[in-house]
């Protein structure tokens, strides 16, 4: 009698783990990710036309390229940018006459 109801129990104990606890969490599980991507797309229908974009030809985009390619070959000299608007050592600061 006591294996039986130890079987049982053990039978039962075993069956409540295949049992689902939060079938509402599950049911919406991904959701979040889904309807975030679905905002951050600007037009979802982009692949089905089958237009150009419009904007620059390919001889001006390449020429910009070659430009942007450049700039990191020789960049631009720095500016020294102290003292804007006055002078050094308080010089020319207004008349005090």
């Amino acid at each position: 009698m006591f294996i039986r109801s130890t079987a049982i129990a053990l039978a039962c104990l075993f069956a409540t783990g295949c049992s689902h606890v939060t079938p509402n969490y599950d049911a919406r599980f991904g959701d979040a990710v889904r309807d975030a991507r679905k905002k951050m797309t600007l037009n979802p229908n982009a692949g089905k036309n089958g237009d150009p974009v419009a904007g620059m030809d390919g001889r001006s985009a390449r020429e910009s390229m070659n430009q942007y390619h450049e700039s990191y070959k020789s960049p631009p000299p720095a500016v020294n940018v102290i003292n804007i608007g006055g002078s050094i050592g308080g010089q020319g600061g207004g008349s005090g006459k």
